[in-house]
């Protein structure tokens, strides 16, 4: 399986919210850079980049810091946080060393719109799908919707799209492990056939062992998000690397 440390970056800084609130956040760092050539030097094979003032402003605004995170490594980053139109999505691919985007809201407002970009994009375009409850959560988790995730990926499941990112909202950044009902959802969404992130709740190596035990089964669940757990030490990214390979 493939991990992928998190950088959340807003006002230029690595920070980690809980639950995707804005109100409840840690900084774990000023230097962007510096924190993804740590985690690539430790052996990471690509970083998962959050734009979190992108996600509420509806388009790219961290741009010198995700600069100076693809120019300080040579490892690829996929990154996400308001994506919603063309420009943003072929300055990132084309001028700025992303190598896949993320979309979540408008997979969800403007399903024609996202899968025009899966065909103009093919294999770069990255569908984000955040849920509350099962259910789609939009607007930088700022809304709920009534369409369910596996509903959301199922209608794109036949589109060259390059993956799919789940994250369960309540686990995210809380430190508190993935929950039987998200391990379910996971084995679910991959059994459309797409490359299925894990994101939100790894807290320790056992999250890990039993994501890799699904994977078992469930051979298209096949990455791994870390974020909080990787700053605050619970998880050592060498360690769960040598897990993986193993």
């Amino acid at each position: 399986m493939l991990l992928l440390p998190a950088i959340d970056l807003r006002d230029g800084k690595c920070v980690r919210l809980r639950q995707g609130d804005y109100n409840q956040e840690t900084i774990f760092g000023n230097q962007p850079g510096e924190m993804a050539k740590r985690w690539a030097d430790e052996g990471a094979e690509m970083l998962h980049l959050v734009d979190l003032d992108g996600a509420k402003a509806g388009k790219p605004v961290n741009i010198e810091a995700i600069k100076v995170i693809t120019s300080s490594i040579n490892i690829p980053c996929q990154l996400g946080g308001g994506i919603r139109d063309e420009a943003s999505i072929r300055m990132l691919l084309e001028e700025m060393g992303i190598a896949r985007v993320i979309v979540g809201t408008k997979a969800l407002r403007e399903p024609d719109w996202f899968e025009s970009m899966t065909t103009k994009f093919p294999h770069k375009i990255v569908l984000g799908v955040d849920a509350k409850d099962g259910m789609v959560a939009t607007e930088g988790w700022l809304e709920t919707s009534k369409t369910s995730a596996y509903d959301l990926a199922k209608r794109y499941a036949n589109l060259p799209v390059a993956a799919i990112v789940y994250t369960n909202i309540a686990n995210d950044g809380m430190m508190q492990g993935i929950d039987e009902g998200t391990l379910n959802d996971l084995a679910n969404l991959s059994d459309l056939g797409i490359s299925t992130v894990a994101s939100g709740g790894v807290t320790t190596l056992q999250d890990i062992k039993n994501l890799q035990q699904m994977h078992q089964s469930h051979p298209h669940l096949d990455s791994i998000i870390i974020g909080r757990a990787i700053y605050e030490g619970t998880i050592r990214l060498p360690e769960a690397l040598a897990l993986v390979k193993r």
